[in-house]
């Protein structure tokens, strides 16, 4: 949230930076409430003078901070000023540059590093990294320069980078006809039962918790979305994973693993950050905060990425080692269990 020092007049004009549509089951809920919900970082004294200054509109009008919310509303954030979002201001910030020529570039992401800007990350994201290296990109469909796929900011791992606008169009295709090659690696809590299997499951926002993305089980609501995984290594209370991507969906692994009983390690966000398997010895518990320490992200590293080249059709695959703090946790994960005869 942003508000700004005047109140909005009505001949101004406004830019959108946030849209919500409050869900069939929204019980009536103050819309400063509901908003804290939705739009992350953001105080509900932030919430209420943006209200105050008439930057909250429902249904197309400006409402105040005591607004009941209610099924079907269209909430809308508006400022006089273009989101951050869009300002890209290049940055010198060190990228670890796997491949590159005229048509595209792979880079190996570090956990911690934001894709793009957006609320609360305006700054420091990948994206201003490229806007130093590299002039002009092409835009995507959502009007992010370069950008063909995502992965969260705690996720480490590969990236392509279009720098044409062919390259842009032939790799988005390629990602949407799911022919490109996706492989994660990740350490899941608990013992996975099958060695191998596929998650199958609608995902969309959480119902309630805007933050969160959800599995819809039954198809009405969400878009498909199919995960393969396939166990690398079991170490009893904990199991390190590879999983395929047939979809590309927000948060796909980490809610797939959640849905399957299984949330990634340390992922904050869908509950990972707890004690889920284990024992109740102090010992024990110790052990783990060590882990949670040695690796204070989830447990997920895009480590292998394959795609057709735009321009000399030839297949390109690429790998990128495990980081060292997922490396350093499964070598601790790895060594308990091998002495406490858990795997």
């Amino acid at each position: 949230m942003d508000p700004q020092p005047n109140n909005l007049s009505d001949d101004q004009e406004l830019f959108e930076h946030h849209r919500f549509v409050a869900s069939k089951g929204q019980e009536p809920l103050r819309v400063d409430k509901f908003l804290m919900n939705f739009i992350e970082n953001a105080t509900r004294n932030k919430i209420q003078q943006a209200a105050k200054q008439g930057c909250i509109w429902v249904n197309d009008k400006k409402v105040k901070q005591n607004y009941k919310v209610k099924a079907g509303d269209e909430v809308k954030v508006l400022f006089e000023h273009p989101p951050y979002e869009f300002l890209l201001a290049p940055e010198n910030i060190p990228l670890d540059i796997v491949y590159e020529d005229n048509t595209l570039l792979v880079v190996n992401k570090p956990s911690g590093m934001v894709v793009h800007p957006g609320h609360g990350n305006y700054s420091g994201t990948l994206l201003n990294a490229l806007a130093a290296h590299l002039e002009h990109l092409p835009l995507n469909s959502n009007q992010r320069p370069g950008l063909v796929h995502r992965i969260d900011k705690d996720t480490s791992g590969l990236l392509v980078i279009a720098k044409t606008e062919n390259a842009m169009a032939h790799l988005a295709r390629q990602f949407f006809e799911k022919t490109s090659e996706r492989e994660y690696v990740a350490l899941v809590w608990g013992d996975v039962a099958e060695d191998e299997g596929s998650v199958k499951g609608h995902i969309g926002r959480h119902p309630k918790n805007r933050l969160q993305m959800h599995v819809f089980p039954d198809g009405l609501n969400g878009k498909d979305a199919i995960t393969h995984y396939r166990v690398l290594e079991r170490f009893g209370y904990v199991t390190l994973l590879s999983c395929k991507l047939e979809t590309g969906r927000t948060h796909q692994i980490r809610v797939h693993m959640k849905y399957l009983g299984h949330p990634l390690f340390n992922d904050a966000r869908y509950g990972g950050d707890k004690i889920l398997k284990g024992t109740h010895f102090t010992k024990y518990k110790q052990f783990v905060d060590n882990a949670f320490k040695l690796l204070p992200r989830q447990g997920l590293h895009a480590k292998t990425l394959g795609f057709v080249h735009p321009e000399t059709g030839k297949l390109m695959r690429f790998t990128s080692e495990l980081p060292e703090d997922i490396q350093g946790c499964i070598e601790k994960w790895r060594l308990y269990s091998s002495q406490s005869g858990t795997s």
